[in-house]
């Protein structure tokens, strides 16, 4: 049966979830722009410890050869920090700089990419949701709850780097339900990527809500019939679970 609530129809469903996965970045808070920072910082510390790296490489230069390394290491599509890491010794490598600066590189750009801004959103819906279900982080990406402040409200992280296979393998998505103790078809995966998160948990059994913030998605078309929600913000993920 379908009810019309908020911005959009959803699915409710057959049976009620008994925990939630989450996503992380784009989800609980816009991540370009964190990268974006990050990678400027990065820039000017390279300027400071490898001008030579500095002088032949700019932000969107470091940036495409990120890229390049991803398509041409596919077995490191799980761990987008080896890629980055790998990319600055290939960078140094190639201007003639120490390639030992790799590694205090990579640390301070990821001290900048966990700069995040979250939504405003996401502390008031994350005590809400925490208090009435068991809540596990689900990540392809590199950010760290405790880091960020975030932790508290969270039984486990699954990530892509530690588990070896990211979103959209249906086995991480297994291995979250596992740790939030509850059988796939009662588990909710909330996320913003339709391929990733909704079409992802759906395919592995599990329940869907798709957050569609504004910033990031000006419309809310396209979600999958068996999308269980369609939310602009976690308050309204909140409000239909009744947490």
């Amino acid at each position: 049966m379908r009810y019309r609530v908020g911005v959009t129809d959803f699915v409710r469903p057959a049976v009620p979830p008994l925990a939630l996965t989450l996503d992380l970045d784009d989800t609980l808070w816009p991540v370009g722009p964190a990268i974006e920072r990050a990678e400027a910082q990065l820039h000017a510390w390279l300027r400071q410890h490898a001008p030579a790296t500095a002088d032949r490489f700019d932000t969107a230069g470091l940036r495409a050869l990120r890229d390049e390394m991803a398509r041409t290491h596919p077995h490191w599509a799980h761990d987008l920090s080896a890629i980055r890491q790998e990319s600055l010794r290939r960078a140094l490598a190639q201007a003639g700089d120490d390639v030992g600066l790799a590694q205090p590189a990579f640390e301070f750009f990821l001290s900048w990419r966990h700069r995040v801004e979250i939504y405003d959103d996401v502390v008031p819906a994350l005590e809400r949701l925490a208090a009435r279900f068991p809540l596990v982080a689900l990540t392809n990406g590199n950010a760290d709850l405790q880091t960020i402040g975030l932790d508290r409200w969270f039984r486990s992280v699954v990530s892509a780097r530690s588990f070896g296979v990211g979103k959209p393998n249906a086995a991480i998505f297994l291995e979250a339900c596992r740790r939030a103790g509850a059988p796939a078809p009662r588990v909710l995966h909330v996320g913003d990527d339709l391929a990733l998160d909704v079409r992802a948990a759906l395919a592995a059994g599990l329940q869907a809500a798709w957050v569609a913030r504004p910033d990031i998605h000006a419309d809310v078309q396209g979600a999958p019939e068996g999308a269980r929600h369609v939310v602009r913000h976690l308050g309204e993920l909140a409000d239909r679970l009744g947490a």
